[in-house]
């Protein structure tokens, strides 16, 4: 049990929190944010091989455009340092609203690039740039907004209130997807001189609209009693890997989930409609539905996981993916429309929903309030990191022939198993008292502010 500062032994209570208003802005704020994030990952996939690779060949072109998209990752885990740094020593508002406005302002400015046609080599070096912002930024996204609804939140529904972290995100995909339908539908000519640009350049709306909804958040009463108590870590870094060391690994590892999410946003897609040659539209259309299905599943998972615990939840979804990756590249394989959107929707929107619906507070929960943020950051960026350069894996290892989603398949199954090793090795916290929340078992109390690193 987390005891007060001053050693009396006395429990800690946490002040009763705003959970809706807090899971309310969690949610419109991943929605915008990520927005901005996968409609990159859409472009990557569909465009940005003809307008900034456009002398390589087109297999080495796609692969070169995808590389693009892992590049934002690779930020990640440098963002995750400095903005976890941040959130644990001065606040959890103070990040959401900065990485609002830098990722509106880098997104706004990809759709203002020149192509390789017109400066050459410059084109791509300043893609590459942008995208590097684009990752800085979502490195403190969700951990902040986690983080903040986490510490609202009852402690018998953590997981629902966290959930609706991830419910946005997918809100997010929703509208970046939907955006780039009538865009895919332009004539090619059109779609490559100015209709790419257009879901970039609506981001200022996106960063102005989620500005004003972030500045009304309040901070956390978790946050607030560390601050009362003199309980904050000057050095949240040092701190977390003195006291967190295996929480952070074992985040890393079970983050590889991701993996599925960028298999299903980028890689199918870009398998689809370049290798076997389906239309886009319909494409699309799977990523559209399968979300719209998780935004409702996503809740229903984590309501789940509040009465049953995580582990349960987590690792039946990790090994759900695992099955029905075979199934749904398979089913792009021989080009059955209808097989695609029924295990697509499946796999994505429902049973990839169960490891959405519980991580935000399984991590979460694994770190105490003075090294939460820092410890989620790190831990899933580095984790997301590599998720990210699955597609461009991917697709190195499918080569181009038509029966080569039978290695990415695999491929995926091997890290979702990695997935179900990293949680099932994990303590199980749904039933833990908030206050209490990264107190190792066995362990009286945290550290004593005196201690702060």
């Amino acid at each position: 049990m987390t005891t007060d500062p001053a050693g009396s032994g006395a429990a800690a209570p946490i002040a009763q929190g705003k959970p809706r208003k807090a899971a309310l802005a969690a949610w419109i704020g991943s929605a915008l944010e990520y927005y901005d994030f996968f409609i990159y990952g859409t472009a990557a996939a569909l465009v940005f091989s003809k307008i900034f690779f456009p002398s390589s060949s087109p297999a080495t072109g796609t692969l070169l455009a995808l590389a693009t998209f892992g590049v934002g990752y690779l930020a990640r885990p440098v963002g995750a340092f400095v903005l976890g740094h941040v959130g644990d020593r001065f606040g959890r508002k103070k990040v959401l609203v900065f990485t609002l406005v830098l990722m509106g302002i880098s997104t706004f400015l990809v759709g203002c690039l020149p192509t390789y046609d017109q400066v050459g080599v410059l084109a791509p070096v300043l893609l590459v740039v942008l995208r590097l912002m684009q990752g800085f930024s979502v490195a403190g996204e969700q951990a902040g907004a986690n983080s903040m609804t986490l510490e609202h939140a009852p402690p018998n529904r953590r997981a629902y209130y966290t959930s609706f972290t991830l419910n946005g995100t997918q809100a997010g995909q929703i509208i970046a997807t939907a955006i780039f339908l009538p865009i895919a539908a332009l004539p090619e000519e059109q779609l490559l001189s100015w209709g790419w640009r257009v879901p970039f350049w609506l981001s200022i709306i996106v960063a102005a609209v989620g500005l004003i909804i972030r500045r009304t958040l309040e901070e956390t009463p978790a946050f607030e009693q560390e601050v009362a108590t003199n309980r904050v870590a000057k050095l949240p870094l040092a701190a977390l890997f003195r006291t967190h060391k295996v929480d952070v690994l074992r985040v890393v590892v079970a983050a590889v989930i991701a993996s599925v999410s960028t298999i299903f946003t980028v890689h199918a897609l870009s398998y689809a409609v370049n290798t076997i040659g389906l239309e886009r539209s319909p494409m699309l259309w799977v990523g559209v539905l399968a979300n719209v299905a998780a935004v409702i599943t996503i809740p229903l998972w984590g309501r789940l996981s509040d009465r049953i615990g995580r582990k349960p939840v987590f690792i039946g979804g990790s090994l759900g993916c695992a099955v029905l990756m075979f199934a749904y590249l398979g089913s792009i394989a021989v080009g059955d429309y209808v097989l695609i959107f029924l295990v697509g929707i499946l796999m994505f929107g429902v049973v990839h929903s169960a490891t959405s619906g519980v991580w935000p507070s399984f991590y979460g929960e694994m770190f105490s309030t003075r090294v939460r943020l820092s410890g989620m950051a790190i831990g899933t960026q580095i984790g997301f990191a590599i998720a990210g350069f699955a597609p461009t894996i991917a697709t190195a290892i499918a080569g181009t022939g038509e029966d080569s989603w039978l290695g990415v398949s695999i491929f995926i199954a091997v890290l979702c198993l990695i997935n179900v090793a990293a949680v099932a090795t994990g303590r199980e916290t749904y039933k833990v008292p908030t206050e209490d929340l990264g107190v190792k078992p066995g362990r009286i109390s945290s550290e004593p502010a005196a201690a702060s690193a």
